[in-house]
């Protein structure tokens, strides 16, 4: 036998919107899967209150940085590698993929203070050869339902 999961009282609400907006909201919804308004109404309050948790520089969260570089640029690897180590007690874990022949993927995984995390992405993006580069903050989801 399972054990019973406790779950939060749920609130009803009722919201008014355009006819036209909430049908181009219904497609969008089919097109990702959902099976209710509902979920996606949650998905979209737990988005915005988590870009909100990150907006505090003092805030604990979790992301990933991105980068796409060309490994022939003459001591890139080095620099992205020395600048990982001074930052070592906010990446977790590192993903490397050579894209082909000349461009290599690397995916950070990363936790710590915002303010942090964020420092760790701008070092990295802005270094002379990276071609691209995207953070994504997320939280731990400890206060999200």
């Amino acid at each position: 036998m399972l054990p019973c999961v406790g779950m939060s009282e749920l609130s009803r609400i009722g919201v008014a919107i355009d006819s036209e907006l909430l049908g181009k909201f219904d497609r969008l919804i089919a097109q990702r899967g959902y099976t209710n308004r509902s979920e996606a109404f949650r998905d979209l309050i737990r988005d915005e209150l988590v870009e909100r948790t990150w907006e505090s520089p003092d805030s604990q969260v979790v992301g990933t940085i991105t980068l796409v570089y060309n490994h022939h640029v003459r001591l890139l690897s080095e620099k992205l590698t020395d600048i990982q180590h001074d930052f070592h007690r906010s990446i977790l874990s590192t993903l490397h993929v050579h894209l082909d022949h000349d461009h290599c993927l690397e995916v950070l995984v990363v936790k710590g203070k915002s303010a942090e995390v964020r420092k760790v992405a701008d070092t990295l993006i802005s270094t002379k050869g990276v071609q691209h580069g995207r953070l994504t903050i997320s939280t731990s989801g400890a206060d999200l339902k």
